[in-house]
């Protein structure tokens, strides 16, 4: 994707061939800054304090991250090591564990001298795959956009196609493209009218630092709302989707996702409004039924609520604002689980699919 005309991804490997750079998302919208990763423990920290974030990227900088602690020490014990601290970093998101298996599997059978090369075949491999499935997600959610803008009333005609989302699951959250934002991203290439409104995304406001930062820099019209607004908005006629991504999804089609979606979900239902989720494979958890019993929710520091970072007007120096009363507890669950009856369609790298097990093995076949 484009930051002011210039192609960028997420991650990638460093000019000396044995480090990885990452951008730093902590310090965006304001700043643009690239973070360099030399161990397994900067990867780990990377993922944990959400320099990097979003599914798909946590997955392939895992990836990354197998490779730097394989070049430090090849040994199987600093292995399961390195691929147990990387694991524990954030319990949530599937991606993360589908690719440290994938590259610890491969590179088990080889002799030690061999691991750390492979190790980063294998993670750069991952990384070109997410941006095809990404890509491809996008141009299957632009089908589905394109119908709804054709079935619209008379009376929005000319009006801009209104899609809400809420987080970032954009190119940000993958490598490349994204999971949610592609298929606008698609949308706004091909000449739909297209405007997005914005979720800020309390408590870290991805939607309004991130989303809204990718938005702005492809030139895609958007607005960005209070999380509580998108109920309004859609009582009054003023959205026509909703797509959002996940961090993991059951094989029955329940999604995990930021905190908030499902709440987003309820009012979609309610208005009759379409509900999408845009997900690549390595994002479904075949284990897994009961979304909302069976997935690991991740709890994060209160700080998060209780504190706000942003910049001063007019300054170019970060602060955190304390919100909350001293004394005053706070309570900062990262996600919540929608339920398949709550979603109108799974959007894959594979083709649409409805949100229940014969639609994801409509697409995806029995396992093995």
């Amino acid at each position: 994707m484009r930051i002011d005309g210039e192609a960028w991804r997420t991650i990638g490997l460093a000019a000396d061939g044995c480090s990885v750079w990452v951008i730093d998302q902590t310090q965006l919208p304001h700043r643009l800054e690239t973070r360099t990763l030399r161990t397994c423990e900067q990867a780990a920290e990377a993922i944990s304090t959400m320099v990097v974030r979003g599914a798909p990227l946590i997955g392939v900088t895992g990836a990354y991250g197998l490779m730097l602690a394989l070049q430090q020490d090849p040994g199987d014990q600093a292995l399961e090591a390195a691929h147990a601290r990387l694991l524990g970093t954030r319990p949530t998101a599937v991606n993360l564990q589908w690719a440290l298996d994938r590259v610890r599997d491969l590179v088990v059978p080889l002799p030690l001298q061999q691991r750390a090369d492979a190790a980063k075949q294998e993670a750069g491999r991952i990384a070109d795959e997410d941006v095809a499935m990404c890509e491809a997600i996008g141009e299957h959610g632009l089908g589905l956009f394109q119908q709804l803008a054709a079935a619209r009333p008379p009376e929005k005609e000319g009006q801009p196609f209104n899609v809400l989302t809420h987080c970032n699951a954009g190119w940000l959250a993958t490598v490349d493209w994204g999971t949610a934002l592609a298929p606008i991203y698609k949308a706004h290439r091909a000449g739909l009218n297209v405007h997005v409104w914005v979720d800020e995304t309390r408590p870290r406001n991805q939607g309004a630092s991130l989303t809204a930062y990718e938005l702005g820099r492809e030139g895609v019209p958007h607005t960005v709302i209070v999380d509580n607004a998108g109920g309004h908005l859609m009582q009054h006629g003023q959205v026509d989707a909703v797509i959002v991504g996940t961090d993991r999804t059951t094989a029955r089609g329940d999604v995990c996702n930021k905190i908030g979606t499902y709440l987003k979900a309820l009012a979609a239902h309610d208005n009759g409004i379409p509900f999408y989720v845009a997900l690549p494979a390595s994002t479904i958890d075949w284990s897994l039924g009961d979304g909302v019993a069976e997935v690991p929710i991740e709890a994060r520091s209160p700080r998060e609520v209780s504190h706000i970072g942003g910049r001063v007007d007019g300054g170019e120096e970060l602060l955190a604002v304390q919100l909350i009363p001293d004394g005053s507890e706070a309570f900062n669950p990262a996600f919540d689980v929608t339920p398949a009856r709550l979603v109108s369609a799974l959007i894959t790298e594979k083709g649409v699919a409805s949100a229940s097990e014969a639609g994801l093995r409509g697409l995806y076949g029995a396992l093995d």
